[in-house]
């Protein structure tokens, strides 16, 4: 009975710590809710956000807004107005974004708005300078929920029907990034199925024409810009072969000049790429017109992160090809943002090159604050200057403006942000290394801001290798052996690097044996009677070495591991020579006989042993000699190898 008193004790002891310990952990969920005050059909919403929990000797916290106003509008204020066009019931929805924090970003339950009167005139004013645009509220982190708002415009001067196309989760990385958990539409944008969309092949150049002396007017093919594409199968079967993932979809009575915008929500998946300075992409194709294949592309590139920085470095060369390396461009982003209360003037990046990279070789691709690039003499207007040291490269935004998302009027999040985009090729002479680099950035004469760490990496890739060479056996007679074999081993790599081999042998040799002795023969007669047994070898030998090498230099290598050594076929031809001499010793011989037999046998022996070697040659890629000596834990089968090797 006390037993069973104690265990009972015990279990509930048991269920109430974890219980504890459960809604200790449900605390740690942060959320942010959704408030706002109307007048008939103009709404002001107000976030109610967490207290944020300083990251030790970062940038002062805060918090970055998107809201979407459910109908088909959003925001990216901390408190906007919005004026409803029409009476209805609207899903608000927010997310807050949590820099320099602690925690993770808070979770918001969606908030219904109903609008029962019309007071005040709806303007529809035109925001976009392109006919086509990506957005996103946020850098993805695995685990967590990014929108993309895909919007576009209808710059033709009649109404349109056309087409969209969202393409996701890239071919280049085994596992998916995102999951499209939503779509929410608002001008009656309806899903098709892929493969039911046909192409028109025909290009819309009926607005533009030549004009002839006669006053006649001829039609003419217009120059597409680097914005608007024709030919609209090539663009979509290229997006397949980078993609994994496509939605379609199809909208209708677009008029001129009309704005619209999607919204995806995209669950990034715990399998996605963890390298916190990957840089991945989304990609959408607009079609304003299904009657015609003119079209828009727009990539949109993204930086994986583990926290919300604004201020961050990231590489497309997160993993390479180091047999395509060559052909490779490396392109580097630079993000930062002014958090403080008032503006920046000056703003310098001091970035890392690796030693592999060619700093003669980096252009600037694009930047922002948008500026010219300085020249050699001191100028008045806002520019970016690049100069080197050993080691770095040094961006400095010259006489510019970037407002501080602290300071007053500034509404306009994305306004105090700016980055710099670059391209650098790689040395003439480089090795398979990993590379390290990260930025400085210094706001006017504030102390820098450290930025994470970019890193670019090789795949391994396969090196296949052949070899030939021959075995000397200094404890055999009459001993010759000759091999060829593949080897295996990453693609050339720089200093320590596996190789698996396998080896197949041709061997001969030859063991000798006597004996002798007295015998008593008839009558009493005596004699000398000796037995010499030779035997001929020749074998079918595998050899699996499994070696550790280490490149010295360009050209000399070294090795060393265990080998296994299969006897896969044996044959064995056995002569016994019997010789028979008068009395006791061999000066008279009397006769002899000679005994012939054969045998054969598979799968004979195993033997085990270490190795050692060196190279000299083309110790990466390409021809070499080599040496190694192999010590078997069997005796008198220690051997040399001598042998050539090219590696592929």
């Amino acid at each position: 009975m006390k037993n069973s008193l104690l265990l009972i004790s015990s279990f509930f002891l048991c269920f109430q710590l974890f219980s504890q310990q459960k809604q200790q952990k449900d605390t740690l969920v942060r959320t942010a809710t959704i408030s706002y005050n109307t007048i008939n059909n103009e709404v002001n919403f107000i976030p109610e956000t967490p207290i944020l929990e300083q990251i030790a000797g970062a940038p002062k916290a805060f918090y970055s807004y998107y809201w979407e106003f459910g109908d088909g509008d959003y925001s990216k204020e901390k408190a906007p107005t919005h004026i409803y066009k029409n009476k209805g019931t609207y899903d608000i929805k927010f997310w807050a974004t949590n820099n320099y924090d602690t925690g993770k970003p808070p979770t918001t339950r969606p908030k219904k708005l109903t609008i029962t009167s019309i007071t005040k005139d709806y303007n529809e004013e035109a925001s976009m300078t392109e006919s086509f645009t990506l957005q996103r509220n946020r850098e993805p982190i695995p685990d967590e929920n990014i929108v993309v708002i895909m919007s576009y415009k209808n710059t033709k001067n009649y109404m349109t029907n056309g087409k969209l196309f969202l393409f996701y989760n890239e071919q280049k990385y085994k596992a998916n990034n995102f999951e499209l958990s939503d779509i929410r539409t608002h001008h009656n944008e309806k899903e098709i199925i892929e493969n039911n969309f046909v192409y028109t092949k025909d290009i819309n150049d009926s607005q533009t024409f030549l004009a002839s002396t006669d006053n006649v007017f001829f039609e003419k093919l217009i120059l597409q810009d680097s914005t608007e594409k024709t030919n609209l199968p090539f663009t979509i079967e290229t997006a397949k072969s980078d993609f994994k993932n496509l939605k379609v979809l199809e909208f209708n009575n677009m008029q001129p000049n009309e704005e619209r915008n999607i919204f995806f929500t995209l669950k990034t998946t715990p399998e996605m790429l963890k390298d916190t300075s990957a840089i991945i992409s989304v990609r959408g194709v607009y079609v304003p017109d299904r009657n015609y294949d003119n079209h828009n592309v727009k990539d949109m590139e993204m930086e994986i992160v583990t926290s919300h920085d604004p201020n961050k470095m990231s590489s497309n060369g997160t993993f390479m090809n180091y047999r395509l390396v060559r052909l490779k461009i490396l392109k580097y982003k630079i993000k930062f943002q002014n958090s403080g209360e008032g503006p920046a003037r000056t703003i310098r990046l001091e970035t890392d090159i690796p030693e592999m990279l060619d700093k003669s070789t980096l252009k600037v691709l694009d930047m922002y604050p948008k500026c010219r690039i300085c020249p050699k003499e001191e100028v008045r207007y806002s520019c970016l200057d690049t100069t080197f040291t050993n080691t770095q490269a040094i961006f400095t935004f010259k006489n510019i403006y970037l407002p501080g998302s602290e300071q007053k009027n500034v509404k306009e999040y994305d306004s105090t942000k700016g980055f710099v985009k670059y391209s650098i090729k790689f040395s003439k002479d480089f090795h398979k290394k990993k590379t390290k680099s990260r930025t400085a950035i210094i706001f006017d004469k504030n102390e820098p801001i450290i930025t994470n760490y970019s890193t670019t990496r090789f795949l391994p890739g396969i090196s296949i290798g052949a070899k030939t060479g021959y075995n000397y056996y200094p404890d055999l007679q009459d001993s010759k052996s000759y091999f060829v074999g593949a080897t295996l081993s990453p693609y050339k790599s720089y200093r320590w690097y596996w190789q698996v081999e396998l080896v197949n042998s041709f061997n001969s040799y030859t063991t000798n044996s006597f004996t002798e002795g007295i015998i008593d023969g008839a009558q009493g007669f005596r004699f000398l009677q000796r037995k010499t047994t030779t035997n001929n070898f020749t074998n079918i030998n595998w050899e699996i070495p499994v070696l550790i090498r280490y490149n010295i230099n360009n050209f000399i290598g070294l090795g060393a591991g265990i080998q296994a050594n299969f006897n896969l076929s044996e044959k064995q031809d056995t002569t016994v020579l019997t010789e028979d001499f008068e009395g006791t010793s061999s000066d008279f011989p009397i006769n002899s006989t000679n005994e012939l037999s054969q045998n054969s046998n598979s799968f004979v022996s195993l033997k085990k042993g270490i190795l050692v070697e060196a190279t000299l040659g083309f110790a990466r890629i390409g021809p070499s000699l080599g040496a190694r000596y192999v010590m078997n834990f069997e005796d008198n089968f220690n051997y040399w190898q001598f042998y050539a090797i090219w590696k592929f």
